[in-house]
């Protein structure tokens, strides 16, 4: 029986192995596909900037949840959602802790009108760029001109996602927040609407490279948090500067601590 446990616990890893290979193969041709085919016909049949703007990201939001089901059909991940009815509104600043290399694509396959902010690497990789910029994501310029361009984004009505820490969380699981998502909150006067990211075991870690498949299938858990006030931070005449780092604090042990209580 042993031997046998061992057998399949083995062919298990190594199918998940390929088809994590596979995962990772149909995102660069799904994402070239896109950029060669589909949204330049979405170009010329759709003239006026915002509807195409609108299009291409409901083409992206539907792929994103055609290659979580192939990820799930294939074995390498299962899932739970809880919570996705608070993402049925408009403007929502949505902040997430970011454990994987994958919290992405689960944000956007379920958040209607979702915009993001879009680091230079993806803006310019030949995968990735079609798709980013035919659906007017926000390039990471930095600076006073990023937090602009976000509140112009949440006053269209746009659901923006950001990771407050700027990176993948470290395999020791200390998060650290930057103070640029905050200062969007508190200069826009936007709630926040945390998300919580949990995956058992790690895989995709930063630094971890994708081949290194865990013992087991990885299993994701999203769920969407009530929404935290903005004006518990910016009231008693504090200002932005202060109520910024106040916030980023919060936030910090928020998802710390959030952390901490599931393990």
């Amino acid at each position: 029986m042993h031997k046998l446990a061992r057998f399949r616990a083995s062919a298990s890893l190594v199918w998940r192995t390929f088809a994590t290979a596979l995962s990772f193969a149909a995102f660069g041709v799904g994402g070239l596909l896109l950029r060669v085919l589909v949204f330049p016909l979405l170009h010329l049949l759709v003239w006026r900037r915002e509807a195409r703007v609108a299009g291409a990201r409901a083409i992206i939001r539907w792929s994103f949840r055609l290659y979580i089901g192939l990820m799930r059909l294939l074995g390498v991940l299962r899932y739970d959602l809880r919570g996705l009815d608070k993402l049925e509104r408009g403007g929502l600043l949505i902040l997430a802790n970011h454990p994987t290399l994958i919290d992405t694509i689960f944000l956007m396959a379920y958040v209607k009108q979702a915009d993001c902010i879009v680091k230079s690497d993806l803006w310019n990789n030949p995968f990735t760029r079609g798709p980013v910029r035919a659906a007017g994501y926000i390039n990471n310029t930095g600076g006073a001109e990023l937090v602009d361009a976000c509140l112009a984004s949440l006053a269209r009505g746009n659901n923006l996602i950001i990771f407050p820490e700027g990176t993948r969380t470290p395999y020791s699981g200390e998060i650290v927040l930057k103070r640029g998502a905050a200062n969007i909150a508190v200069r826009g006067r936007r709630d926040v609407t945390p998300v919580l990211i949990r995956c058992l075991p790690k895989t995709l870690g930063k630094g971890e490279q994708w081949w290194r498949v865990p013992a087991r299938r990885a299993h994701f858990e999203i769920a969407v948090q009530d929404d935290l006030a903005i004006g518990e931070f910016t009231g008693g005449g504090a200002s932005d500067v202060m109520a910024a780092r106040t916030l980023t604090n919060h936030l910090q042990h928020y998802f710390s601590g959030k952390q901490e209580q599931h393990a």
